[in-house]
C-alpha cells in the first residue's frame, strides 16, 4: 500500500504506548456536572432550563442561536442547579448548566434503532443540528455547517479522518477497533449528504492494525478506500491532510470545498450515525487521560465532568504534577483549574509531572531556521515572532500570521524555546481587536 505525506512536521516522540491498548471504559458519575453552554465555533447556545428541573440523559438544555450554533444536552439524570459561572477550558468563567447527578436514567426514544434510509439530507442535517454535533478532532467547528457547502461547491473526495497525530492521544484508535462497524454507517449516512466521487478512511503508519480492521470490514461491499498515512505531526490537519492524499492545496483564507474536499473525524462519524439511527445527542464522549497517573486509560465521560474526576478515574497522578493539559501535548491548552469540565472537543487530559514540564526561560533567536523547516504552512515563524515582539501587527499579517495553525511544530524544534504559539495567539488576538475597531 502505498504511504501518503505532506510537507513538513515533526516527529515528537509519541508515547501512545501508554493507552493504546487500554479499552473504552466507562467512569464512576461526579456529584455535578457542569455543562458549557460554549462548547463550540460560534455563538453559544440559549439555555431553556431552569434550577430545579428535572433532566434526563440526553435531555436538551438549550437552543442553538444562529446557523453557527449548536445545542447542548444532559449528560445524566438529576435536577438543574442554575445556569452558574464556571470554570472554562480557555481560562475564563463561562455561562454553564449545573446539574446535581442521580443517575444515568434516558430520554424516551434515545437508543432505540430506526430506518434512516428514508430521510432527505436536508433532513438528516436538521437532526445533527439538534443532537448537537461538533467536530471531535479538536475543532469543534459544528458539523451541520460543514455538511452544508455552498451548492457551486462541488465536494468529490470525502476524506475520514483517522490520523489522531498528536502524541499520547489514543481515543480515535481505541474508536476505530472498537467500533469500526459504527465509523462506517456514519461515513455513508455522511455520503449520502455530499455524493462525493470517492470516499477516503486516512489513517496513520504507526495504525496498521486499525487500518487492516476497517479494510477488513469494509471488504467488497462498499467502494470505500483506506488509505495510509506516513506517521508525522500535524498530519490529522485538514490542510495537510488533504495534500497528503489529493495533493491539492488549499488556498490561504480558503477551506477545504474550495478544493472539492471534505474532512471528518472518525469519532465525528460515530456521532452522526448514532444521532441519525439511534436518535442520540452529543453528550459524552472518548478521552484519554494519560502522563503521570497511576492507571491511564481510554475512558467514555459524560460532558461536564470535571477534570478530577478522570484524574481520579485514572488511579490519581503520580507524585508533583506540573501541568495539566486538556488536549495533547502539542496543542493542547494547560488549565488552571480541576474544576474545568470536559467538553465535546477535549479528545484527551495530559497530566505532565514537574520534571516533564521545561521551565527554562527562552534565549535570544539564533537564526537557525530550523522553524522555517518544519512549519507545515510554509510560513517563517522567525521573522512573524519578531513583528509582533516589535508590535508591528501589520508586518505579522502580511507573512501569514493569521493562516498559522498553531500546530507547535515550531516552538517544538526551537533550541532558544522561543514561546512561538504563544507569541502567535497573542498575535492573532491583536490583529482581531483592530480590525473590530
Amino acid at each position: 500500500m502505498k504511504v501518503f505525506k505532506f510537507r513538513g512536521g515533526i516527529h515528537p516522540l509519541e508515547k501512545k504506548e501508554i493507552t493504546k491498548n487500554k479499552s473504552i471504559s466507562k467512569i464512576n458519575l461526579p456529584e455535578f456536572v457542569y455543562i458549557p453552554l460554549s462548547q463550540h465555533t460560534g455563538a453559544p447556545s440559549k439555555p431553556i432550563v431552569n434550577k430545579k428541573d428535572a433532566v434526563k440523559v440526553g435531555t436538551r438544555l438549550s437552543d442553538p442561536v444562529g446557523f453557527v450554533s449548536v445545542p447542548v444536552h444532559s449528560s445524566v439524570s438529576g435536577v438543574v442547579a442554575g445556569i452558574v459561572p464556571h470554570y472554562h477550558h480557555l481560562g475564563k468563567k463561562m455561562d454553564a448548566v449545573k446539574i446535581k447527578v442521580e443517575g444515568q436514567e434516558l430520554e424516551e426514544g434515545i437508543g432505540e434503532e430506526r430506518n434512516y434510509s428514508n430521510l432527505r439530507p436536508d433532513e438528516i442535517i436538521e437532526k445533527v443540528k439538534m443532537a448537537g454535533i461538533v467536530g471531535l478532532g479538536g475543532a469543534a467547528f459544528p458539523t451541520h455547517v460543514k455538511l452544508s457547502p455552498p451548492k457551486d461547491k462541488k465536494i468529490d473526495t470525502l476524506i475520514i479522518n483517522g490520523a489522531e497525530c498528536e502524541p499520547y492521544l489514543t481515543a480515535d484508535y481505541r474508536i476505530m477497533l472498537e467500533r469500526p462497524d459504527d465509523i462506517l454507517k456514519g461515513t455513508e449516512i455522511i455520503r449520502k449528504i455530499l455524493n462525493p466521487e470517492r470516499v477516503v478512511i486516512a489513517i496513520e503508519d504507526n495504525k496498521k492494525d486499525a487500518a487492516t480492521l476497517l479494510m477488513e470490514k469494509i471488504g467488497g461491499e462498499r467502494d470505500i478506500k483506506v488509505v495510509l498515512l506516513k506517521t508525522r505531526y500535524p498530519q490529522g490537519s485538514e490542510k495537510q491532510l488533504i495534500f497528503a492524499i489529493t495533493g491539492r492545496e488549499v488556498p490561504a483564507g480558503g477551506l477545504p470545498f474550495d478544493v472539492g474536499c471534505y474532512v471528518q473525524n472518525v469519532g465525528t462519524a460515530v456521532a452522526i450515525y448514532e444521532a441519525i439511527a439511534l436518535n442520540k445527542p452529543l453528550y459524552e464522549r472518548v478521552v484519554t487521560v494519560t502522563g503521570a497517573v497511576n492507571n491511564p486509560g481510554n475512558f467514555l465521560v459524560p460532558i461536564g465532568t470535571p477534570i478530577k474526576n478522570l484524574i481520579d478515574a485514572a488511579g490519581g497522578s503520580l507524585g508533583e504534577v506540573g501541568k495539566v493539559i486538556m488536549g495533547g501535548p502539542m496543542m493542547g491548552i494547560a488549565q488552571k483549574s480541576l474544576e474545568v469540565p470536559v467538553v465535546k472537543g477535549t479528545s484527551g487530559i495530559l497530566i505532565q509531572s514537574i520534571n516533564d514540564v521545561f521551565l527554562d526561560d527562552p534565549t535570544p533567536c539564533i537564526r537557525c531556521g530550523s522553524c522555517v523547516d518544519v512549519c507545515p504552512m510554509g510560513l517563517l515563524p522567525n521573522l512573524m515572532e519578531w513583528n509582533i515582539n516589535a508590535n508591528n501587527f501589520d508586518g505579522a499579517e502580511k507573512l501569514g500570521l493569521m493562516f498559522c495553525i498553531e500546530c507547535g511544530s515550531c516552538a517544538y524544534v526551537c533550541p532558544a524555546r522561543r514561546p512561538l504559539v504563544h507569541a502567535f495567539k497573542y498575535g492573532k488576538s491583536e490583529i482581531l481587536k483592530q480590525r473590530r475597531k
